[in-house]
């Protein structure tokens, strides 16, 4: 990280500023251009989850899609990173029958639903823990899906050799238009290979897919479809309450939100053509969405009204009082890009 990082967000307790989280962000046009920059956007970033939809090209690319019937439903699945409420298992579990396997296929692994109201749901239904809950058991089921579809092996799919990973390297370069072939490769949550690539081409990356107008056509297909689905179906890529689910279902076809662990955030903005990358350095899960929302707000595409209702509530105490509030730091966007 940059000793130059900017302060982004800002927690306040009364009066006074009590934390500051630093992070960096690129906005990006397709030829490369850098439309708005915040901070070190060239240190290599693992995107975690925040680069799904990309990860979900393929399932549409390959045929696959078309081949099991799939709607938006599971389309938005792909791109997910589901609260595991009975509507997101359900619709993994059917899912995963249409294409002949089951949940012993997914290699994902098995969490509790993290949300604390979805949690004390689960447990009060009494429900056995499968992978199924998994936040990534979309996307997880959208590879074996593709798998399934072209022939190849379904175990092991999650290695960096194996035929669904190699793939989306192939993919993932070119719509960040860098190599990858000695980039820092890490283990995700869930178990695929993470990659670490500058904010500048993980924003590229995104541009490319809000305008997908360069790529070959039936590529451009289908991150159009991807992208509609994020917009059609957005319960089925977030959940009940969550911030991706809320902006993607308020400005379909106008911006398509995707969160990532440690942090980090991006979004695709096709009626500007322009794609979107932050990190907060700290990896803390309280400033990314306020950031994303007031970049948005800061490209129009938000309104006050839109912003307040978007970011996270404000700080309340035990008792429920409000004793402060999350909010963009005022040097930051205030001041402009660099």
């Amino acid at each position: 990280m940059s000793s130059n990082a900017p302060v982004v967000i800002e927690v306040t307790r009364g009066p006074m500023v009590e934390s500051r989280h630093l992070g960096a962000a690129a906005v990006m046009k397709i030829d490369g251009a850098v439309e708005a920059a915040w901070g070190d956007i060239d240190t290599p970033v693992m995107a975690r989850s925040a680069i799904k939809p990309l990860q979900a090209i393929p399932l549409v690319e390959s045929g696959a899609a078309d081949r099991f019937g799939l709607t938006d439903v599971q389309l938005s699945l792909a791109c997910a990173s589901h609260n595991g409420e009975p509507a997101h298992v359900a619709a993994v579990r059917a899912w995963l029958a249409t294409i002949g396997l089951s949940e012993s296929d997914l290699e994902c692994g098995a969490h509790a639903p993290g949300r604390l109201p979805i949690f004390e749901a689960f447990v009060r239904s009494g429900s056995k823990l499968t992978p199924a809950f998994n936040n990534c058991s979309g996307k997880h089921t959208g590879f074996l899906t593709t798998a399934v579809h072209k022939g190849e092996p379904t175990r092991g799919y999650i290695r960096r050799e194996h035929p669904v990973q190699q793939r989306l390297l192939g993919i993932y370069e070119q719509l960040a238009q860098c190599d990858l072939s000695r980039a820092p490769v890490g283990s995700d949550g869930c178990g695929i290979p993470t990659i670490g690539v500058p904010l500048r081409h993980m924003a590229l990356a995104m541009a490319n897919m809000a305008n997908p107008a360069r790529l070959p056509d039936a590529r451009a297909a289908a991150i159009r479809r991807l992208r509609a689905a994020m917009n059609a179906e957005p319960f089925y890529m977030a959940g009940t309450g969550r911030f991706c689910t809320r902006v993607n279902g308020a400005l379909k076809g106008v911006v398509q939100v995707k969160t990532g662990a440690e942090g980090v955030f991006c979004a695709m903005l096709p009626t500007l053509g322009l794609g979107v990358a932050l990190k907060i350095w700290d990896g803390g899960g309280r400033a990314p969405e306020v950031a994303m929302a007031a970049i948005l707000r800061h490209f129009g595409l938000l309104t006050d009204a839109q912003f307040d209702e978007a970011v996270m509530p404000p700080v309340l105490n035990v008792v429920g009082l409000k004793v402060g509030d999350i909010r963009p730091a005022s040097a930051w966007l205030g001041g402009g890009a660099s």
